[in-house]
């Protein structure tokens, strides 16, 4: 496994490739994304990970100071899962002088999560199309637990005409139902007892959808209030249609229910799709 810190040395190591498949991270690595490598490998001869903290994606207060960096055991966990090449830019790589010309997304961006993110999908297209142009993959993987961020790409690299296949991987849990996440470090032993609870009423959402319900707004605010009255503080749990997020007509069959909230300060998110 080759680790590179510059744009140079990447472009350097990737000529002798005929191709490559990319996983784009954060770091503080899990088995979620150990699962993305695994969709990868057998998909080229080449597997690139990054490791970069986008800055722009975060807001001025949320946890881009204290998001967990460990990158040493992030390399042990690579090398094991077979990845051939490691790019862990610096700030001053990715951004060399003040990134004034950014990607910006439909408006697909300013709902959900975006409603309580202002400019975060703005930073997520950003970096990746900076990232997608120094890897120059053939393919990408994304997890659809952040099902929104996978919306926004997969639009981006449509309209863009990028030659590169967006490849969705379904969420991966723990054995409780809990979606992986490295945020879920922050989690105290309480908080992580009680936060299945959120994966727990996206379910109870999917099987009364299937069983005919199409009251949309009651089952968001039967499941809110659940939340809330379980010492959470939710942002959203909202029914929409799965192909553009979009409120649903009730006739509609592929539909997907996403929610975020906050136990404690630590920000969940997750999201089941439903087909009718």
């Amino acid at each position: 496994m080759d680790i590179v810190t510059s744009v140079t040395a990447l472009r350097e190591r990737l000529q002798r490739e005929p191709n490559n498949v990319f996983v784009p991270t954060m770091g503080n690595l899990h088995e979620g994304h150990i699962n993305l490598i695994g969709i990868a490998k057998p998909k080229a001869a080449c597997t690139v990970v990054s490791i970069f903290v986008n800055r722009l994606q975060f807001g001025p207060k949320e946890d881009f100071e204290r998001y967990p960096r460990t990158f040493r055991n992030d390399c042990d966990k690579l090398r094991s899962a077979g990845v051939d090449v490691v790019f862990a830019p610096d700030e001053k790589e990715i951004y060399p002088e003040p990134q004034t010309f950014v990607v910006e997304p439909s408006d697909l961006q300013h709902i959900l999560d975006g409603a309580f993110r202002p400019g975060h999908f703005r930073g997520v297209a950003t970096v990746v199309l900076k990232l997608f142009n120094m890897v120059m993959p053939h393919a990408a993987i994304f997890g659809k637990k952040d099902y929104q961020q996978y919306l926004v790409l997969r639009d981006m690299v449509r309209q863009l005409a990028l030659p590169v296949e967006i490849i969705p991987a379904e969420t991966v849990r723990a054995a409780d139902g809990l979606a992986l996440s490295s945020r879920n470090g922050y989690l105290s032993p309480a908080e992580r007892a009680e936060a299945p609870r959120l994966y727990s009423l996206l379910t109870d959402a999917k099987q009364r959808l299937a069983k005919g319900e199409r009251n949309f707004q009651r089952i968001e605010l039967e499941a809110m209030s659940q939340l809330a009255q379980h010492g959470w503080a939710p942002q959203y749990l909202s029914v929409r249609r799965r192909a553009d997020l979009q409120v649903p007509a009730p006739e509609e069959r592929e539909l997907v229910v996403l929610a975020a909230a906050y136990l404690g300060k630590t920000r969940l998110i997750d999201n089941i799709e439903v087909t009718l």
